[in-house]
């Protein structure tokens, strides 16, 4: 692996089998991460690198573009198919640009949305004051209930009302549980507002039929194709017949200009993955999983958002435990386990300290992990706690950890 790179820049091959060497010995547990197929990984370094395709299929603004239309129709058929929407647009780079295209295709700036609160699970692209959502649009935030940690959609109707915004928008990037997407067509449809969700936490949980799918219910749906999906870091947005032309023409020219033509053929084969009946007992398992995983945490004193999980994804908020965030995450990098602080709701740290981390199965799963090992991860979690003063014990701990990394090997063939 590498010969080429090894050659011509040793500096970045060493980089390369750094990375490779610390994904391998280290509990891989960030949400939105995950291990892609081998297939995917050769379809992004391959020519269609290359090649420069702006514009859509048979409407290009260069020439030689006949593979790469290929390429993308596949990707664009497989992604209807997959998720049994009427339209799709493959070509975002990111969730961040869908959701700056769906958002461009049927607002204007100044224009009113109504998203869930970062602190409270949101995202940074709906509605924070930071980014272009906030800094475009008049945005406004719901928040979970104080008393259970979840979304109230009887307060939430309520607050629209009021604020009666131009999109409604569902999804997040720390929320554990399932979404009521009736609840929220009823009420875009009660204030006459466009109602977009961002699944990209949860596409592959939706994909593999664990998860009740958006699609129906919505306008829009943006996501990832990377985290749950397990495909390459890229966008991906779905709609209806209707709302497809708009979206289109904001993406391109609006939003991007060529498509990463190598990141959308990955995108192709990570659909074609997706439909496999062992994408869905993949799928089955994240959650399986995080389930145990939270009750195991939980045995042991943990403070679990919500009270568990629905998905792929455990919020737990360490203050309890006379931890912040930010230690948290540094002391479970230290025993080899790799998350991210997280703000929990209501939270009084800031963001760049927070109360919270965020814990992910995605990964772990891929890897092969079952139940036993979340148990194992949960101990190991607990006495770091516990010996956080004791650097032996922290060490004894890291070697836990690899041991059990090394019983589920990581791209054993790659050298």
């Amino acid at each position: 692996m590498y010969d080429e790179v090894r050659k011509t820049d040793p500096e970045i091959a060493a980089i390369l089998d750094a990375e490779l060497g610390r994904q391998r010995s280290q509990l891989e547990m960030i949400a939105s991460e995950n291990f892609t197929s081998r297939a995917v990984m050769e379809t992004m370094g391959s020519t269609l690198t290359n090649k420069y395709a702006e514009g859509y299929p048979k409407k290009r603004y260069y020439g030689g573009c006949i593979h790469v239309d290929e390429a993308e129709m596949l990707a664009k058929r497989r992604a209807m198919a997959l998720f049994g929407a009427e339209r799709a647009n493959v070509q975002p780079h990111s969730g961040s640009t869908a959701n700056m295209t769906a958002y461009l295709a049927f607002l204007k700036p100044g224009d009113k949305i109504l998203g869930l609160s970062l602190s409270h699970g949101g995202h940074l692209t709906h509605g924070h004051p930071v980014n272009f959502s906030g800094l475009l649009f008049e945005a406004k935030h719901y928040e979970v209930s104080p008393e259970t940690e979840t979304i109230d959609y009887d307060k939430l109707r309520d607050q629209a009302l009021i604020e009666r915004p131009k999109m409604l928008v569902g999804g997040a990037s720390a929320y554990p549980r399932f979404w009521d997407y009736e609840k929220l067509r009823s009420i875009a449809d009660e204030i006459d507002a466009i109602l977009l969700f961002d699944m990209a936490h949860i596409a592959g949980l939706v994909a593999g039929g664990v998860h009740a799918s958006p699609v129906p219910f919505c306008d829009v749906v943006t996501s990832t194709t990377h985290k749950t999906l397990r495909g390459p870091r890229g966008g991906l947005i779905l709609s209806t017949k209707e709302k497809f032309k708009a979206i289109n023409k904001m993406n391109f020219p609006g939003v991007q200009g060529g498509p990463l033509m190598h990141v959308v053929a990955a995108k192709a084969v990570c659909f074609q993955e997706c439909m496999t009946d062992e994408f869905k007992q993949y799928a089955k398992d994240m959650v399986a999983n995080a389930s145990v995983l939270g009750d195991a945490l939980m045995e042991r004193g943990f403070h679990l958002v919500s009270g568990g999980t629905d998905n792929h994804l455990l919020l737990v908020n360490v203050s309890n435990k006379g931890l912040t965030g930010k230690s948290m995450e540094e002391l479970l990098e230290h025993v080899g386990i790799t998350c991210n602080k997280n703000t929990v709701p209501f939270d009084k740290e800031s963001p760049f300290v927070t109360s919270g981390v965020r814990l992910g199965t995605p990964a772990l799963t891929t890897r092969g992990m079952g139940p036993d090992e979340m148990k194992k991860i949960a101990d190991i979690i607990d006495r770091a706690v516990q010996n956080m003063e004791n650097q032996d014990a922290l060490d004894a701990l890291r070697g836990e950890a690899e041991e059990l990394c090394k019983a589920f090997p990581l791209y054993p063939g790659m050298k």
